[in-house]
């Protein structure tokens, strides 16, 4: 059922005869039909008698802070809020020749540097969505840009996306942990809920977010148009209380122990993530 107020509930006389039908012709039954979600488990007092459920209430909530942090830190790789004078040469040089690394963003291929950098100038002076570039901590270089939107504080709710991982840093701890980091920031900022979204028909990315831990929620069809193109997204979030098992996962993941003499991984992600 819709939460039209124009839906009543079945008077107790009703129970037992497939449905009275509510004001709209609809039937009471229908709130058990295929596709109308249920909860998975409303909390006591939920649900009131002679009354429809809700959901349970949140309490002590703060609209947490908008993304801020210039620089995050982490052991393989520094997040630096984007600044076109210092990341476009690096990120163009690594992107050359490959053109594929925008197949499913909204921009790019650049023709040149020039081009490259008005964009991220263009980037750089948004709040929302607001970009970190990616700095390897080995080679010091550039290899990506992420970024928090569709920033909604007041219900707690962030998403990561623009992500753009330039061969050379691809499959490698510091891409990783650069995603990583921004989740943990979200949590530990007060986000009750972080967001991946991607064109149904990026598997890569479909299988990154699966692998960071975040559960599928489906696909929204004919969401958006983009380079000419139809875009069905697929959905994915991580919410407040699966962080602390997935954190711990991440760390896991991250630490000297899991990685052998030439940096392959003993357990992956996937697995642990999934464990």
């Amino acid at each position: 059922m819709s939460d039209d107020p124009a839906a009543r509930p079945p008077s107790p006389s009703t129970a037992g005869d497939g449905g009275a039908p509510d004001r709209r012709g609809g039937s009471s039954s229908d709130a058990n039909a295929p596709g109308i979600a249920q909860p998975d488990s409303p909390e006591p007092g939920a649900v009131r008698p002679g009354s429809r459920p809700t959901g349970p209430e949140v309490v002590g909530f703060t609209p947490p802070p908008l993304p801020g942090p210039a620089r995050i830190e982490g052991g393989h790789v520094l997040l630096e809020r984007l600044d076109h004078r210092c990341h476009a040469g690096d990120l163009f040089a690594a992107n050359q020749g490959q053109d594929w690394v925008w197949d499913y963003l909204g921009y790019g291929p650049f023709v040149d540097l020039a081009a490259y950098r008005d964009w991220q100038a263009e980037m750089a002076a948004k709040r929302d969505p607001y970009f970190y570039a990616l700095r390897d901590r080995v080679s010091g270089r550039v290899g990506g840009l992420a970024a928090f939107l569709c920033i909604d504080p007041a219900n707690g709710v962030i998403e990561i996306g623009h992500i753009e991982i330039a061969p050379a840093m691809q499959r490698t701890p510091a891409a990783t942990e650069a995603i990583s980091l921004m989740i943990g920031w979200a949590f530990d900022a007060g986000y009750r809920r972080v967001e991946w979204k991607c064109d149904a028909l990026n598997a890569p990315s479909r299988r990154a977010a699966l692998r960071y831990g975040f559960t599928f929620e489906g696909i929204f069809r004919q969401h958006m148009i983009y380079k000419g193109r139809n875009r069905d997204t697929a959905w994915f979030a991580i919410i407040d209380r699966d962080w602390p098992r997935l954190a711990g996962a991440h760390r896991a993941w991250l630490a000297p122990g899991n990685f052998d003499a030439e940096g392959r991984q003993r357990q992956s992600l996937s697995a642990l993530t999934a464990g």
